[in-house]
């Protein structure tokens, strides 16, 4: 992993509230000649940005994203305070200078995890930019949480096409929203509150083009170790045909202090989460 790639990659760690622990990887593929991929895995962030925009522009673009995300101060300090509209600020600043870097030929996706906390309840701050994916392994279900920022993805929302037929679609790989390019930078935001048991895992998407949800659940809910499971979810994308640059993070969940809180499924706006004081308070007795 060359330094792009590898910004902050440290597993996570135990504090009250929930443990957390990671698996991370990265791989080249097996036709394309650099790796525009780049994340981050420090708590409490856990993050995939994939460049696009040949050459070596796509991995200045998903580099620059990924560095602005280190430098929330929460990953300094390991505290779990981040907020919807913070993060967006860096996501902000990341827009500007590959803007600035690029000339706006260059753009990148990105998708992840935030853990954050209010009133000692963690959550799971999900967020999303473009055709990476976030899903969740939760009561051995496997669940995507983000949405696709796609040509195919607006299609299948309209009925014009089904999900299987997305998959082959030809323009399946159009973005209508990234980082550096296009007029559309809002990432959208989901919190849900951390179960026992959680796993999370954050893809770029040469991962789900080459390796199917029922392969994806297979690995995840069977693999117990989080860097294994990674590592097998790589390799089954590589058999696959490893035609994309493959990024995957494994966060596990343990040790989780929750109670019975709220959770937004719909996606939403850094600035609407910010309405409600970033986090839903949790459900008061009755």
């Amino acid at each position: 992993m060359n330094s792009q790639q590898a910004a902050s990659a440290e597993t996570g760690g135990s504090k009250p509230g929930v443990t957390l622990s990671c698996g991370y990887g990265t791989d080249r593929g097996l036709r394309r000649e650099l790796n525009e991929d780049s994340f981050i895995a420090s708590e409490p962030v856990f993050a995939v940005a994939d460049g696009m925009g040949g050459h070596e522009a796509g991995e200045v673009a998903s580099g620059m994203c990924v560095h602005a995300l280190a430098q929330l101060p929460q990953l300094a300090t390991g505290e779990r305070t981040a907020t919807a509209s913070q993060v967006q600020h860096y996501l902000n600043v990341a827009d500007e200078s590959i803007r600035a870097a690029t000339g706006s030929r260059a753009g990148t996706t990105l998708t992840g995890v935030v853990v954050v906390e209010q009133m000692g309840i963690p959550y799971w701050l999900v967020l999303n930019i473009g055709d990476s994916r976030t899903y969740r392994l939760n009561q051995d279900r496997l669940t995507q949480v983000s949405v696709d920022h796609s040509e195919v993805q607006e299609l299948v929302d309209t009925g014009e096409i089904t999900a299987e037929q997305a998959s082959v679609h030809p323009r399946r790989h159009v973005v209508t929203r990234a980082l550096g390019a296009g007029d559309d930078t809002e990432a959208d935001y989901w919190l849900l509150p951390i179960e026992e048991g959680d796993r999370m895992m954050v893809c770029s998407d040469g991962l789900n083009g080459e390796v199917s949800d029922e392969q994806m659940f297979d690995i995840l809910n069977n693999v117990a170790d989080p860097q294994e499971a990674a590592d097998q979810l790589i390799q089954a994308a590589l058999r696959g045909g490893g035609r994309d640059n493959i990024t995957v993070i494994v966060v596990d969940a343990r040790n989780v202090v929750n109670g019975d809180v709220p959770s937004t499924p719909a996606p939403r706006t850094a600035a609407e989460n910010e309405e409600e004081d970033t986090l839903p308070l949790p459900q008061q007795p009755k």
